[in-house]
């Protein structure tokens, strides 16, 4: 294990975390959401005018029942000298029709309903049923129709000033033909209904189409900002944190994390919004319509939370487990993948596939048990929504047939109650995608928590050009605890010099490097570049006057003009092709069909080693670095290929200061100094011919790398 910086924590750590106050996760992600606050709140106007529309929806269907489609005129009876008759006269005189004599129809769908029970239990309001039909405004040819419907059926119909009243208890006795004409009204009143109910849905689709659109962009330019901030902070963290975690597992913050509180800011963040608004509007219409019937179907809401209420720990903890699980299969695979070629080589397909097995089945069951709780949550909401219908239809029904209540009244009841459920289940489902994203969002701010251990001071100097000169005093450095590997490290370089390390694997020779680049931190001692102790520079600065050439080559799945190049837009194709050919990699690359435009695959996997090890090469020496770095930059290459470099190499090396890591002794006989480390401690330092005249470790060192020769300390020096 590596060393970890005050404050980190590992992701293999995950499992143990405590639960996250969802208040401050939300607060964090709204964070995000900040920069497009006039894009979300156009989407929660869109969204004010959707509820609206869809309220408006039931109400229209009342309006169609209620006033055109059944009939609702009902007989006044008044005495001569009844009291009442001014009052109610007065009070309905918009819809009283006055007939022969002391004798009244009235529109008693628009009566108050106390009032109509008023009228009935004193006798003054008929049970007898009569249509309205008004004659103003009718043509010769209605006006005609009518009177000859009139004259076939005289018992069925009174006559009043511009008006007749037709008794519709026996409407069954008229044609069809004669129905349409009486009932012409109602029909014209049914198509206004349906056309203004048509042009609400377009306006539905419209606000939709926006709404969908809005709340898409939003959701994807949030999510844009949130993986540029976890890739950013990735590339600022220190390598000592990737040496502690899976690739995986950090892919997945990238791509499975990240899609889930897309899920949220898209589904659930502004359309909550929709189903408060939706609900308000819903709880305000029917405590007007009938507060009786509305409380009656709120008394299911309490129950509703309760349940949610209880699934809340279940599903949260549920959902959690799943994204752990995906996380450990994502690294997993990361791994397997990257490692095919030791899998295949130490046939060990079967037994990885058995390890596989067993992580896949906890990802199955993780699953299952968040499946299982869903499962059974959803059936209970839908179980309760359909209580809270039956209670209308019960309820309601019953004053619909006392005839306290219109049937328009009732079905828009239904029509509201299904809709005012609607946004609850709506609720609930969107709170499991809630506690999906919240467990996805933890995790996300977890990786976004890792300190950045190496950084940048406020008053961090900037080099723009420096002469190269090194010096290492009293360094001591761990990765892990007190478990140092360097151990009271001092040497000097001067500008132009070069330097090689030797040592045995493990003796702290990568790790100066890594150092001097400034990728780990010392615990005691100072490093120095330019008499600048480099915790006072610029990092990047400092690192770009730093070329490093591994043993290990990664190449970019691009061309190998970019891999050379690493989008240095200054870098020229001649000044391209020149570096490849101060490195001989050109002997390679003018074989290629697309030369330098030929597409490298995924690691290089298209060339040899000395073919990647060349291009490394090359894409070090395009920023003509002053400082030079080879750690075991030549093990890969075979002698003809070392043999085409080593001249190439002299010449670049010319007036920078190099720095060679390397266990082929033949590659560093000619290094100004050759610095031997032993067990995290400088133990000897000289040319070539001074170490092998101490007969000490590096005389070691060469004694067994050339076993098979014949041959003396002095005849080796010439």
């Amino acid at each position: 294990m590596r060393h970890q910086g005050p404050g980190s924590k590992s992701i293999h750590d995950e499992e143990s975390l405590g639960k996250v106050y969802d208040a401050r996760i939300m607060k964090r992600l709204l964070k995000f959401a900040t920069p497009y606050k006039k894009l979300i709140l156009a989407a929660i106007v869109v969204l004010l005018l959707t509820s609206g529309a869809d309220i408006f929806l039931p109400y229209l269907s009342k309006i169609g029942i209620d006033n055109y489609i059944i009939f609702n005129n009902r007989k006044l009876q008044f005495g001569e000298d009844s009291s009442q008759e001014k009052e109610i006269i007065s009070k309905y005189s918009e819809f009283i029709y006055i007939l022969n004599g002391p004798e009244y129809y009235v529109d008693a769908g628009k009566l108050e309903i106390q009032d109509s029970r008023k009228l009935e239990d004193e006798g003054i309001l008929s049970t007898e049923k009569y249509y309205i039909i008004e004659t103003d405004g009718m043509s010769r040819e209605q006006s005609a129709k009518l009177e000859n419907a009139v004259g076939k059926y005289p018992e069925l119909f009174r006559y009043g000033p511009g008006l007749y009243a037709v008794s519709y208890d026996n409407l069954q006795q008229i044609p069809r033909t004669e129905l349409l004409l009486i009932r012409n009204k109602d029909l014209k009143g049914v198509v206004k209904v349906g056309f203004v109910y048509l042009g609400v849905l377009l306006l539905n689709f419209i606000l939709g189409f926006l709404h969908v659109y809005l709340t898409t962009y939003t959701g994807q330019k949030i999510m844009f900002d949130i993986r540029v901030n976890l890739f950013k902070h990735a590339q600022q963290l220190s390598l000592s944190y990737f040496s502690r975690n899976p690739i995986g597992r950090l892919v997945t913050r990238t791509t499975n994390d990240i899609e889930v509180l897309n899920e949220m800011f898209t589904s659930v963040l502004i359309n909550l919004f929709k189903d408060v608004f939706l609900l308000i509007g819903i709880i305000v219409i029917m405590l007007v319509m009938n507060w009786q019937l509305a409380l009656v179907c709120f008394a299911i809401v309490p129950l509703i939370v309760a349940v949610t209420l209880y699934f809340k720990i279940r599903v949260r903890d549920a959902f959690r487990v799943v994204r752990i699980k995906i996380a450990r299969i994502n690294a997993t695979l990361a791994e397997y993948i990257n490692g095919i070629r030791i899998i295949k080589i130490f046939v060990r397909e079967a037994k990885n596939l058995n390890f596989f097995k067993v992580i896949n089945e906890e990802h199955y069951q993780a699953n299952l048990r968040q499946l299982f709780i869903q499962a059974v949550f959803s059936p209970i909401i839908q179980i309760l929504s359909a209580l809270g219908i039956a209670v209308i239809v019960w309820y309601g029904g019953g004053k619909v047939v006392q005839n306290i209540m219109s049937l328009g009244s009732l079905v828009a009841f239904l029509a509201f109650i299904e809709m005012f459920f609607r946004p609850i289940r709506d609720i609930s489902e969107k709170y499991n995608i809630m506690q999906s994203s919240m467990a996805s969002a933890e995790r996300v701010f977890q990786f976004l928590d890792q300190d950045i251990e190496i950084k940048n001071s406020e008053s961090a100097i900037r080099l723009d050009n420096i002469r190269g000169d090194i010096e290492f005093q009293g360094v001591w450095f761990a990765y892990e605890s007190e478990d140092y590997v360097l151990k009271d490290v001092s040497f000097k370089i001067k500008p132009g010099q070069k330097i090689a390390f030797v040592g045995a694997t493990g003796a702290g020779k990568s790790t100066i490097i890594n150092l001097l680049s400034r990728f780990y931190e010392v615990q005691k001692g100072r490093i120095l570049v330019d008499g600048y102790d480099i915790k006072d520079l610029d990092k990047f600065s400092l690192r770009s006057h730093i070329g490093v050439v591994l043993q290990d080559v990664f190449l970019f799945a691009t061309t190998i003009e970019h891999n050379i190049r690493l989008n240095n837009e200054g870098f020229t194709p001649d000044e391209l092709e020149q570096v490849a050919r101060l490195v001989n990699a050109n002997t390679f690359i003018d074989k290629l069909p697309d030369g330098y435009q030929e597409e490298i695959k995924e690691g290089g996997a298209t060339l040899s080693m000395g073919q990647r090890q060349l291009l490394a090469f090359a894409r070090a020496l395009a920023y003509d670095p002053r400082i030079l770095v080879l750690d075991e930059a030549t093990s890969s290459i075979d002698t003809e290929t070392e043999q085409l470099i080593q001249e190439a190499l002299e010449h670049l090396m010319e007036g920078r200061t190099s720095i060679i890591i390397a266990h082929r002794l033949s590659t560093i006989q000619k290094a100004d100094k050759i610095i031997v480390i032993h067990k995290g401690r400088i133990r000897e330092a000289g040319t070539h011919q001074e170490l092998l005249t101490q007969k000490g470790l590096y005389f070691n060192l060469y004694q067994l790398q050339y076993k098979d020769q014949f041959f003396s300390p002095e005849a080796t020096v010439k």
